[in-house]
């Protein structure tokens, strides 16, 4: 038996929540197989560095859809997260085969690698776009685990980013039946937009949508919801779920609903001089996903307020935040 906690496998280790997954399991003491594309690659650096990653940290060049390489990342560990997923930075030229495909079948690769492999349990991280495009769903009623985003409708507004939607809603549901048809050990979580500090050298996509509102890269908004988790309770909540023997089924993680006129004027009295928004379009009322299951298992947060803070003084300190 290992000393510690065990050993477990992230993939996709080099991103923006897996990067402060992996940081939470070596500081609790696990063994931790992390999958990269090239792990000899500078822009993981960050993660050789983290506390006890020399001792404890073993890297995996490792593709989603090279089912061998998953293989040989995953055997030997009790457990699971699965983290990875194609997030293009702007629009592809045929989202069926660059994102749907690629999320759907890297996800039954990780799913029949710890099949054959033994694992005990898997955490997939699914998202939020799987959940709130639901068009039928009552704007009162909060969103909860019954509540999954509708594809026809997702398809029929082609509206690219809705893409993403698809591909982690599909992704998230042949889980959950692969769960059901093989008895793996399966439980999903559905993140929504992401803050906090970074971790990894690189911008990811819910950062740069944040700082979108500093830049001046939007003069009008839609005066929507956005549902924003801190990075770092993301981690936690994985944990939680990979640790409670009752968790089951999929979990909602976006305990902070805020309109963007709200936040807007939040950020322009407490860091003022940015280009920020200037006017708004004003949107139907929508209805807000609910965290209260994960908070039932024992999940607790950041508020939004240290979550900002934290966020707007690392842009600020690593030179990503330039006012005019």
């Amino acid at each position: 038996m290992e000393q510690g906690e065990g050993r477990v496998c992230v993939t996709g280790a080099g991103g923006f929540v897996a990067s402060w997954l992996v940081k939470l399991l070596l500081s609790k003491g696990y063994m931790v197989h992390g999958t990269v594309r090239n792990p000899d690659d500078e822009k993981n650096n960050h993660l050789k560095s983290l506390e006890k990653a020399q001792e404890n940290l073993q890297l995996f060049k490792a593709d989603l859809l090279d089912y061998d390489s998953l293989y040989a990342a995953i055997e030997g560990c009790s457990g699971v997260f699965h983290v990875a997923s194609p997030v293009p930075p702007s629009s592809v030229a045929n989202p069926e085969t660059e994102l749907l495909e690629p999320a759907v079948r890297g996800t039954l690769n990780v799913l029949k690698a710890c099949s054959e492999t033994g694992v005990e349990r898997v955490v997939v991280v699914s998202s939020t776009g799987a959940v709130t495009l639901n068009p039928n769903w009552p704007p009162n009623k909060p969103m909860d685990e019954d509540c999954w985003t509708d594809i026809d409708y997702c398809r029929k507004s082609k509206v690219w980013l809705n893409w993403y939607c698809i591909a982690k809603t599909t992704a998230e549901r042949e889980a959950l039946k692969y769960a059901e048809n093989t008895g793996l050990d399966v439980v999903t979580v559905c993140p929504s937009y992401v803050f906090g500090p970074l971790l990894q050298p690189t911008m990811n996509s819910s950062t740069q949508v944040f700082i979108d509102l500093f830049n001046g890269r939007f003069e009008t908004v839609e005066n929507s919801i956005w549902t924003i988790v801190d990075v770092r309770d993301v981690a936690e909540a994985l944990l939680l779920v990979y640790k409670k023997k009752e968790a089951s089924g999929r979990y909602i993680c976006a305990p902070h609903p805020v309109q963007i006129h709200s936040l807007v004027e939040k950020l322009k009295s407490k860091y003022p001089g940015y280009n920020y928004p200037k006017s708004y379009i004003e949107v139907d009322p929508e209805a807000k996903p609910s965290s209260e299951k994960l908070k039932r298992l024992g999940w607790e947060c950041r508020s939004l307020e240290e979550t900002i803070v934290d966020s707007v003084e690392y842009y600020q300190e690593a030179g990503i935040l330039i006012k005019d």
